[in-house]
């Protein structure tokens, strides 16, 4: 498993099947294109994975973090139809300071995916600089390739997940 503390160079994303099983099981589905584990939680199983900006087709993939802890997930979904998009695109429009920060961290995300492959114009992530529009994608950058103002503060909402046991185990392949 790839630890936080010593994640695999950004051009390198592959996977284990290990981890690989892991995280489709987190997700309930088989996983696309070429990724690679970005963070791990405290019991050493996938939170954030990082994604290849192109699918094997060549279609666009322009979500680079992905989410991939249920229990983050669910807390930033808990956010999300609680209306703190809305509150926090409200407060990017009244602190140029805190939308100076989102932007920078918009302007890395795509200077760290461009690194893999350029995807010319695309929609920013999360919703970008300019309105706040997915949660679960702020946090996946925050934990994933950090610092992300709006990923901390919606991991700062939900507090850090407290799991006892492994949220799923690994599925034995033959």
């Amino acid at each position: 498993m790839t630890s936080a503390h010593s994640p695999r160079p950004p051009e390198d994303l592959s996977h284990s099947e290990q981890e690989r099983s892991l995280v489709e099981a987190q997700l309930g589905r088989p996983l696309r294109g070429r990724w690679k584990v970005a963070r791990v939680c405290h019991l050493d199983v996938p939170m954030v994975i990082e994604n290849h900006p192109r699918l094997q087709d060549g279609s666009p993939f322009p979500t680079t973090f992905w989410l991939t802890c249920p229990l983050l997930v669910k807390r930033a979904s808990r956010q999300e139809s609680g209306g703190r998009m809305a509150e926090l695109t409200a407060r990017l429009e009244a602190d140029a300071a805190f939308g100076g920060r989102v932007a920078a961290a918009a302007a890395r995300y795509r200077a760290h995916r461009d690194r893999l492959e350029p995807l010319g114009e695309v929609a920013e992530p999360g919703g970008g600089s300019q309105r706040i529009k997915c949660l679960h994608a702020h946090v996946a950058h925050e934990l994933g390739d950090g610092p992300n103002p709006v990923g901390a503060m919606v991991l700062a909402r939900t507090g850090w997940p407290d799991c006892v046991r492994p949220c799923v185990t690994s599925v034995p392949t033959t």
